[in-house]
């Protein structure tokens, strides 16, 4: 099976638990794909947010000092523990700034072919005030970004690869085996079965349900096997499911106990994603294993 070529990955860390799962989660599928790794820190202007009133010289200073000290920033300390351990190419970076917006730009100036962060930053108030970064990357990110949630940096054992039809094709389950070479991995689709309460409203009798259900399903059936006779990978299966996508691909990874998610990102208007979200910022939300975000 084909997989997709990853030249840079870069990974973003504020030093807690979370991100420094995310970093090391990246570290190792950069060891994996002989790509080259990028640690980013972006330090936050701290008097932008209520209460938090230290400078935005202050903080610069504070970190050219550290530098001058040490002949190093912490940031390059974990590089080092980082290349000694997975022996790979890593290069450094500190920027000031919004978190979500440096990451992004500088994740588009060095042509990443992926971001990893953590799910929840060092500030649980601050995210559930603003968003978290992961979230708000989310928004403005170029490239697919993986979300991490797994307490290990492990190879990747269970995956499910969501896609949607007639948008979804090939790129997320190839995505999938890309950074998870030795998962077993299910294509699952979801029908939402939003359209079948809308039937139910006009007046549609059970039966009549039941077999739209059926037709749609094995339709579903059909157009996955199709995908997995392109993909030539043994190791994918195939699954159709109905329900409210978000809510059923959490459970089937509970099911299955997958430590990854792949799926699309979905565009809606900025009114809708507000009022309802979308099924690929759910799943992030909701998800208990680490979660990646095609483009």
């Amino acid at each position: 099976m084909k997989t997709i070529a990853i030249a840079r990955i870069v990974a973003a860390t504020d030093f807690s638990a979370a991100a420094e799962r995310a970093v090391r989660r990246g570290a190792l599928i950069a060891k994996q794909l002989g790509a080259e790794f990028h640690l980013l820190h972006v330090v936050h202007p701290l008097d932008l947010y209520p209460g938090l009133m230290l400078a935005f010289d202050s903080r610069k200073s504070e970190l050219e000092r550290l530098r001058q000290e040490t002949g190093k920033t912490r940031v390059d300390t974990m590089a080092d523990a980082l290349q000694q351990e997975y022996g790979i190419r890593i290069k450094t970076a500190t920027r000031i700034g919004r978190a979500h917006t440096q990451i992004a730009e500088y994740a588009a100036a060095h042509a990443a072919g992926l971001l990893v962060v953590g799910a929840r930053g060092e500030n649980n108030m601050l995210d559930l005030l603003l968003g978290s970064t992961a979230s708000r990357l989310l928004r403005v990110a170029t490239c697919p970004v993986l979300i991490v949630r797994n307490a290990e940096a492990t190879s990747y054992r269970q995956a499910i690869a969501a896609v949607d039809f007639p948008e979804g094709s090939a790129a997320v389950p190839t995505f999938a085996r890309t950074i998870a070479p030795d998962a077993r991995i299910e294509v699952l689709h979801i029908f939402d079965l939003v359209q079948e309460a809308r039937m139910r409203e006009i007046g549609l009798d059970d039966a009549r349900l039941q077999k739209y259900r059926d037709d749609a399903l094995a339709q579903t059936q059909t157009q996955l096997d199709e995908m997995l006779a392109v993909l030539e990978d043994e190791r994918m299966t195939r699954q159709a499911l109905t329900g409210y996508p978000p809510e059923e691909i959490c459970a089937r990874a509970v099911t299955l106990g997958a430590d990854l998610i792949v799926l699309g990102r979905q565009g809606k208007s900025d009114l809708q994603e507000f009022l309802l979200g979308t099924v690929s910022k759910d799943v992030a939300s909701a998800a208990d294993c680490d979660v990646l975000l095609t483009t």
